[in-house]
């Protein structure tokens, strides 16, 4: 379960008494960012036991989403860098023990990049293993500083053909596609994840491209395919949000099997 996040202090005034002016220039600095909310996870996110922080705020609207609740930056609250350094921190002699780290999630990450860039330069200076879980969408706001901190990248690529992917976000294609690439040239490892939902990404003619797409990259280490699942559903609801996808059913585990047949039948190890 997710830990409710607690506003800490910026020099020594707590967060919630800063001046409308100083909280958007720290947020500007990134000593302050928006969290929705953290959780120790372990065999998800990356290796190890894993220290996910959800950041809030999302440029893109998935149909499947299962963190709605995070898509708008209003809906986190503003906490320090340094205290969720802090929290990290606690957590190094588990991270040690499991070989895990801690992931950046959100929401996307990459909206919010000058906080992100911090937590990753601090969690490397503490020899913490970190990981971004994002959609590229963003990418761009990942500068080349913020990949040296970065050992891990967690790719979501909604679908393989422009069409889909724009009915699954409501955003293009091309950005994720041209961020992982430029992690293959600087060698970042990458997983791919890609969620298969019944008549929207089960096509084969989005399935194939993702799949040559990955196999293209030699950064590449892992592809997931993950099932789509109904466990957001109540969530669309709570928000008064429409959830499009109310009537869809979970993919059968022959198809999990097949999609992931066709990733495999490009060497590509794939769970």
């Amino acid at each position: 379960m997710a830990d409710a996040v607690r506003p800490g202090m910026l020099g020594g005034i707590p967060v919630a008494d800063l001046p409308h002016h100083d909280l958007l220039l720290a947020q500007h600095t990134g000593e302050i960012g928006s969290v929705h909310s953290w959780e120790l996870v372990t065999a998800v996110d990356g290796p190890g036991t894993r220290m996910t922080t959800f950041l809030a705020g999302c440029p893109l609207r998935c149909l499947y989403c299962h963190n709605p609740d995070t898509m708008n930056p209003h809906r986190g609250l503003p906490v320090c860098a340094d205290d969720l350094l802090a929290r990290i921190k606690r957590y190094r002699s588990i991270f040690r023990a499991t070989r895990g780290g801690v992931t950046l999630s959100g929401g996307e990450v990459l909206q919010q990049p000058a906080f992100a860039r911090r937590i990753l330069r601090g969690a490397r200076e503490l020899g913490i293993h970190t990981a971004l879980d994002t959609s590229g969408f963003l990418g761009r706001n990942a500068d080349d500083a913020m990949l040296a901190d970065v050992d891990l990248v967690l790719l979501d690529v909604k679908a393989g053909d422009e069409a889909t992917y724009r009915r699954v976000t409501g955003r293009r294609l091309r950005p994720t596609l041209d961020f992982g690439r430029r992690l293959d040239a600087v060698g970042i490892e990458t997983w791919i994840r890609f969620v298969l939902v019944p008549g929207l990404t089960d096509d084969p003619a989005t399935i194939e491209p993702v799949a040559d797409y990955a196999a293209s990259l030699g950064c590449v280490s892992r592809v997931e395919v993950l099932p789509f699942h109904q466990m957001g559903r109540g969530k669309w609801a709570e928000l008064g949000l429409d959830y499009r996808l109310a009537d869809t059913e979970p993919p059968s585990a022959d198809l999990v099997e097949s999609t992931r047949a066709v990733f495999r039948a490009r060497g590509l190890t794939t769970y």
